[in-house]
């Protein structure tokens, strides 16, 4: 990881807000956000089929945060630094995480390995992954 973030990381962390804010990236960030709260296996593995509503958001947000954290992961981008204002990966993350190895067994050996990586390996993102997956349990909870 870079010891010390630079200018360099701020125009990465600018560029991918700048993404972040693409209509169809925002529409389908919101889908996700809003829309999508997996309790089983079976709800996570929906989403993958073409004809699922959610396909095409869950395929585009979901291969987005991995992108980017995956410049985290190889040291392209201060990880610390750059998770203070890009967590929200996370919290698709929190919602994929307790099915995540059987995901990964069945449908994409390599799904979410940058998000893990960040939610595991990282200080800023321990910290949001803990406070993220508590939200979400609680939500599910209350659903």
């Amino acid at each position: 990881m870079k010891e010390r973030p630079d200018h360099h990381d701020a125009e990465l962390v600018l560029r991918v807000y700048e993404l972040r804010r693409d209509a169809v990236m925002r529409q389908s960030r919101a889908d996700i956000l809003g829309n999508f709260w997996p309790r089983t296996f079976e709800e996570v593995m929906a989403v993958t089929k073409a004809e699922h509503p959610l396909n095409a958001p869950f395929r585009q947000v979901s291969s987005y945060w991995e992108m980017v954290y995956g410049m985290a992961r190889h040291g392209i981008v201060h990880a610390d630094y750059f998770l203070e204002s890009n967590g929200e990966g996370l919290v698709l993350y929190a919602r994929v995480a307790p099915h995540v190895a059987r995901y990964r067994a069945e449908h994409s050996a390599t799904a979410f390995r940058n998000a893990e990586w960040v939610a595991t390996e990282t200080e800023t993102g321990r910290r949001l992954f803990e406070i993220f997956a508590a939200r979400v349990k609680k939500t599910l909870e209350a659903r």
